[in-house]
């Protein structure tokens, strides 16, 4: 039964599983539950991408009704999200268990949480978000489809520059930024081609870079890509791809030598911080197109007549995400929109 086994060693009773609905089709989430050997349990398997503030209160309220001992989330970033809101707005004292099946978001070792609503992302923080046991699971992930393991793969490059560059870094960050930057950049082609012996090592990856953005803080690219994302609808990972190369350029005038030193950590080289930095941009400009992702908004289903019709609102709503307040440089309004022209064609 791999990793989930460790469920049995909660000595739970009443279980609340919210699940992605591919895990209750397949079969997976009642292996959880049987894992988990709980008296009673329910699954909440209503969850859809960019989880709205609805669809949590409708869980918190089922919460509230069942009054678990434990709450396991089953998925993807979305499924981890709305089990944290729910597990945090329910009031209930119930333990929470994240078992991430894919790999990116972090989330199962992170206090944030992302909700939408009216077409904007609201970062949740909260030290009370973060979960009480994580499991890794590598026998999750052997039929990760392509396009997650591409989308996954860029959040977790993401984070570990924004950790990595961020006002709040540190040398345990750095250590755990660095590291997961060389193993992930060295491994997604691989399983973005389809080698499942590397994916537990980028799973891996994910979780050490959210436990360095946790204390370390993202920046503007993670607070673009909500704002966008909140807009438009499109996926974390995308927007991640397309905006991070642009943001290390703005960012370099103040985190270089950050970046440099990241570019030499995986292998890139660089003796001199402009040169690192390049090739840093260029080693993310080639990943990204190996592992088929879109190198502008426009790529991404966006229209230039979309983007300018919403430019104000999604500048403000980038401008106020927490993740501003950590990125290297402050951000300004004018950046924002540098960024939005650069990325847009």
């Amino acid at each position: 039964m791999g990793a989930i086994a460790a469920l049995g060693e909660l000595k739970a009773k009443r279980v609340f599983l919210v699940a992605d609905p591919f895990f209750r089709d397949n079969g997976m989430a009642e292996k959880v539950l049987s894992a988990a050997r709980a008296e009673s349990s329910e699954i909440f398997s209503r969850i859809s991408p960019d989880p709205t503030v609805e669809l949590a209160a409708e869980g918190t309220a089922l919460v509230r009704a069942f009054q678990p001992d434990w709450i396991i989330a089953l998925g993807g970033g979305s499924a981890m999200d709305c089990a944290k809101a729910m597990a945090h707005f329910s009031g209930v004292e119930a333990k929470l268990a994240a078992i991430p099946t894919t790999s990116g978001s972090g989330s199962e070792v992170t206090d944030f949480a992302i909700l939408t609503h009216q077409q904007v992302k609201y970062p949740l923080v909260d030290k009370r978000l973060t979960p009480d046991v994580a499991i890794l699971d590598g026998a999750l992930l052997e039929k990760l489809p392509r396009s997650l393991v591409a989308e996954g793969g860029f959040d977790l490059i993401s984070h570990c520059l924004e950790a990595y560059a961020a006002k709040n870094s540190g040398a345990i960050s750095d250590c755990l930024a660095e590291e997961a930057f060389r193993t992930a950049y060295a491994n997604l082609p691989a399983s973005f081609a389809g080698n499942t012996q590397v994916r537990l090592d980028v799973h891996m990856a994910a979780t050490m870079a959210a436990m360095a953005f946790s204390q370390a803080g993202l920046g503007l690219c993670h607070a673009m890509a909500h704002s966008l994302g909140g807009a438009f609808h499109v996926s974390h990972g995308k927007l991640n791809a397309i905006l991070l190369p642009a943001v290390i350029g703005l960012n370099a005038h103040a985190a270089a030598g950050k970046y440099a030193a990241m570019a030499r950590a995986a292998g890139l080289g660089g003796s001199g911080d402009a040169i690192g930095l390049r090739n840093l941009k260029n080693g993310l400009i080639r990943l990204r197109r190996d592992l088929g992702l879109p190198a502008t908004l426009t790529q991404a289903g966006i229209s230039e007549g979309q983007l300018w019709q919403k430019m104000d609102s999604i500048v403000e709503a980038a401008l106020a995400d927490p993740c501003c307040q950590s990125n290297p440089l402050t951000p300004e309004a004018f950046m924002v929109r540098r960024i939005l022209e650069e990325v847009t064609k």
